[in-house]
């Protein structure tokens, strides 16, 4: 139906457009006695892409952690080993462009289903800036190529942590928590949000 398939591009849209007006109202009154100075600016801006937004973030891990990581080099010599202090973070979203018709279903006046897409680890890094070598044994002239495997490991580490420590459930929390309130506001409905693929759809009246 073509209203739906309005409804689903322009709900991350709307989504940011109403953050953003909520964001705004709460601070302009905190801002808006003083005085801003005068600023002039110079600039030459040159679009070079433009990306389809749909991913939100809902979720971040902070992660600190010391990272000790071995590696055999030949029994007949000692391990070398690699320790690092390590900062890190991992994020939780949900990516509407994975909406479909189907997923929004309305009953009667006053319901509105929406089925969410899964949770996704949107992404997980390790902060260099920071995390630093806090010692080096063994190297073998191989420092760098040493601390380049060790930074790896620690970045999956990360990944690791953020999913054994619930960061998919707590985005899935965050959805519920987050995203109805705005949407009934937007819709005028009570919403309700299931997992995707498990929405169910109003019972057609028998024909007599």
């Amino acid at each position: 139906m073509p209203l739906l398939r309005l409804l689903i591009r322009l709900l991350p849209w709307i989504l940011v457009i109403t953050v953003g007006i909520f964001i705004w109202r709460s601070f302009k009154d905190f801002f808006g006695d003083e005085e801003e100075p005068a600023v002039s600016v110079n600039y030459n801006t040159i679009l070079t892409s433009v990306e389809e937004l749909g991913k939100m973030e809902l979720v971040r891990y902070n992660f600190k952690d010391v990272v000790e990581y071995k590696k055999e080099v030949s029994r007949y010599i000692p391990d070398s080993k690699v320790v690092l202090i390590v900062a890190g973070e991992a994020v939780g979203c949900v990516d509407f462009t994975k909406i479909e018709p189907g997923d929004i279903v309305f009953e009667g006046d006053s319901i509105v289903q929406i089925a969410l897409p899964k949770p996704e680890l949107c992404y997980y890094k390790i902060d260099h800036s920071q995390s630093k070598v806090f010692s080096k044994e063994n190297t073998y002239f191989q420092d760098a190529e040493l601390v380049e495997e060790s930074f790896k490991y620690a970045e999956q580490n990360v990944k690791r942590a953020a999913l054994s420590s619930g960061i998919l459930r707590q985005t899935t929390e965050n959805a519920e928590k987050i995203l109805k309130p705005m949407l009934e506001e937007i819709t005028g409905k009570r919403v309700v949000l299931v997992p995707q693929r498990r929405i169910q759809k109003p019972e057609l009246p028998r024909k007599l």
